[in-house]
């Protein structure tokens, strides 16, 4: 079995995704770099994600996979919710408010549609009695 080293794969990708051209078994369009601050470090901590326009919003859902706990990326947010968002050719500082109530279950709906993956993703975080966020990137002024 290949094991893969997630961080020489996020560095690439953001490599590549800051260098303007294709991101190596990815689709540019549908991915964004999150930059949040470490709620340990306190430092900068910058990942790649696959990113949803919804109207007006740009949304990443904090699936992790499925895993049982929440990605570091979100529980980083959970101490500072102000972000830095690369996205679209463009970069802009952001609040990342997670989804409640009736407009997290109607988008959950969409983007189960859009993307039949995050079915497994809720099946295997239940399992662990997580639910899944879904995080809106509200852009300052």
């Amino acid at each position: 079995m290949t094991v893969v080293d997630i961080r020489e794969t996020n560095r690439r990708v953001i490599e590549q995704f800051r260098a303007g051209g294709e991101v190596e078994g990815m689709h540019r369009e549908r991915l964004a770099l999150l930059t949040t601050t470490g709620r340990l470090s306190g430092e900068p901590r910058t990942v790649p994600m696959m990113v949803h326009r919804d109207g007006e919003r740009w949304l990443v859902v904090a699936s992790n996979i499925g895993a049982p706990h929440h990605p570091d990326w979100y529980l980083n947010l959970e101490a500072d919710s102000r972000v830095r968002v690369e996205v679209d050719g463009r970069s802009f500082d952001a609040e990342a408010l997670p989804l409640l109530g009736a407009d997290y279950v109607r988008t959950w709906t969409e983007l189960e549609k859009e993307y039949p993956f995050l079915a497994d993703h809720q099946a295997k975080a239940r399992q662990a009695r997580r639910v899944i966020p879904i995080v809106e990137l509200s852009e300052e002024d």
